[in-house]
């Protein structure tokens, strides 16, 4: 007897074929995408406010790889996690890159630290101080031959560089500066590794800030050659900026290097990847999907999931905010593209939208869960996670011990 998602498969298979969609095509892609998850979202995290403790969080670096394993296994579209070289450093990088090949996933893009410490309290590659400016490059130097120990091809960069009051900082002499720094990066980064600019609008820098937005962090690349692309973060835009058309610009223009992401509501990210503006997200998959199917774009997209999901359960977030991902991608490729382009190029507006609404509102579920079980996999991820004892077993193990109980007031200090 058939299982029910294999029955409502065929039957959307029927449907769908009469659109010329292949649901069969469908389904294999949607297993073929590739997301990394980021380390810092596996351990202890909070906000402005303070920080949430977990007492199941990953202790080490080698604990983050082993939970984003458990992502991979649940979904089997998440192999690799993007570290981030202060808060994951390790004497024998190449040690934990070993480690993550034992788990079953691979050590992602490497994110450089320049924000946190003292002597970037006003700015690293745009500091007026040449000496901070040298150890911001060979941060950036060293993050690159770290990469190359781990085997990945991905320098992802983000600068908190900027402004808080007019008149602290010369525009152009910072440009240049960051332009400089950039430069010597760039040439010292081994092929095929690329470099990926992320850009934010303000925060920590409130007057301007130095690589403000995705024109900015496209003149950079431009400037530095090839290697050389944007990262576009869902949650660093002012409110209404129209994400799909920078998106599309960017894959016309050779420069769209991969994503953060994330969802946010007001400002900044760190929200559940398609937990608000789930059409948005649907609607960047569109056109990530049309520039994809185009033989003469570049197409070499980082994924990469960048989120602190604070009080959910961390890997349970990590494995919602993969399938929300594929979700999206899923109904991105069931887009009649040749009844939609006939529409625009007859004004046909309502057609049009029509064309993206019937993808859009597909429930593609059992195209998901068949695709999963083709693959060995549990059709439910969140289930599947569950259902391993993972959870009660890293609880267990890694939960502090309780402090031994003994009589007297001495036994009780510290």
């Amino acid at each position: 007897m058939a299982r029910p998602a294999e029955a409502m498969f065929r039957i959307l298979k029927e449907e769908w074929a009469e659109r010329g969609v292949d649901l069969d095509a469908v389904a294999r892609k949607a297993m073929e995408l590739r997301i990394e998850t980021p380390s810092w979202a596996y351990a202890n995290c909070g906000t402005r406010f303070g920080v949430v403790k977990d007492p199941a969080a990953p202790r080490t670096p080698y604990e983050k790889v082993s939970d984003a394993a458990q992502v991979h296994k649940a979904t089997g579209i998440t192999p690799a996690v993007a570290v981030h070289v202060l808060w994951d450093d390790v004497p024998d990088w190449a040690d934990l890159g070993r480690h993550a090949v034992s788990e079953g996933i691979r050590i992602g893009a490497i994110n450089p630290n320049l924000f946190t410490e003292p002597e970037y309290t006003f700015g690293s590659i745009c500091n007026a101080d040449p000496k901070v400016r040298r150890r911001a490059v060979e941060n950036m130097k060293r993050c690159a031959e770290i990469g190359t120990s781990v085997g990945s091809d991905v320098l992802s960069l983000w600068f908190a560089d900027g402004t808080n009051y007019p008149g602290q900082g010369d525009f152009r002499r910072r440009r240049a500066r960051m332009e400089e720094c950039l430069s010597e990066v760039y040439a010292a980064m081994p092929r095929p590794m690329r470099m990926l600019i992320e850009y934010k609008l303000f925060e920590p820098a409130f007057y301007h800030t130095d690589v403000a937005d995705w024109g900015i962090a496209c003149l950079l690349a431009k400037r530095l050659g090839d290697r050389a692309q944007v990262l576009v973060d869902l949650g660093h835009h002012a409110h209404g900026t129209n994400i799909p058309w920078i998106v599309s610009t960017l894959i016309t223009e050779g420069k769209l290097g991969g994503f953060h992401f994330n969802d946010r509501k007001y400002a900044d990210d760190d929200l559940t990847t398609g937990c608000m503006n789930p059409y948005e997200l649907f609607l960047v998959f569109h056109e990530l999907v049309t520039g994809m199917e185009d033989p003469n774009l570049r197409s070499d997209f980082a994924f990469m999931i960048d989120e602190m999901p604070v009080i959910k359960p961390r890997i349970e977030s990590m494995i919602q905010s993969a399938v929300n991902l594929q979700e999206a991608y899923a109904k991105a490729l069931l887009v009649d593209r040749k009844a939609l382009a006939r529409a625009q190029d007859e004004n046909r507006i309502i057609d049009a939208e029509e064309a993206i609404r019937a993808a859009w509102t597909a429930d593609v579920k059992p195209i998901l869960e068949v695709a999963r079980t083709r693959k060995g996999l549990d059709p439910d991820p969140l289930a599947a996670y569950r259902k391993s004892g993972y959870a009660a077993s890293i609880l267990k193990s890694r939960r502090p011990a309780e402090p031994a109980k003994a009589a007297g007031k001495r036994a009780q200090k510290v």
